[in-house]
């Protein structure tokens, strides 16, 4: 971590919409998020893992998770690209956001797929999703070809443009 100072004053997380528990999705966020923070998530959901329980509005323990993601300083919310967009299983979770609930922090969308057909789709599906929930979107969203997923060369360029800004809003938040 280069910017921000006391990095146990900020809280991060990550959110895995990928319907396969332990995916290549999970592998990147968590990649790209050692890479932007340098260190582990203080919280890691990965949706699969909750099984029916997502749908189960009256969840103590979805609420639960909905609540830290809410209140996260940074937050990782990644998905594989199905057709042009991010999954069910995520839009799912982002739906407990609504209502008030909202994102406090910054926020990444991240969004693997197969080819560069749909590299636009960080920034037309999820990306106003995370804003209209309140979260502060820095820099564009980002797009790796699943085959690179655990490549760090795949996320320089996106890291060089846009962990400035980042580390810039956590140290606000910190």
């Amino acid at each position: 971590m280069t910017g921000v100072s006391d990095r146990s004053a900020t809280t991060t997380a990550i959110v895995v919409g990928n319907p396969r528990p332990a995916s290549r999705t999970l592998a990147a966020a968590t990649l790209l998020h050692q890479e932007l923070v340098g260190r582990d998530a203080d919280i890691v959901i990965d949706l699969a893992d909750l099984g029916a329980e997502i749908l189960d509005w009256s969840s103590s323990t979805v609420a639960g998770l909905v609540k830290q993601v809410g209140e996260a300083d940074l937050v990782i919310v990644a998905s594989p690209t199905y057709k042009s967009a991010y999954t069910g299983l995520l839009k799912v979770f982002l739906d407990r956001f609504a209502g008030g609930t909202g994102l406090a922090g910054v926020a990444v969308p991240l969004m693997l797929g197969a080819g560069p057909a749909h590299a636009l789709a960080p920034e037309l599906t999820l990306r106003p999703v995370l804003t209209e929930l309140g979260a502060t979107v820095p820099g564009r969203g980002v797009y790796v070809i699943e085959t690179d997923h655990d490549d760090p060369a795949a996320y320089a360029d996106w890291l060089g443009a846009t962990r400035p800004t980042v580390e810039a809003l956590l140290e606000v938040r910190a």
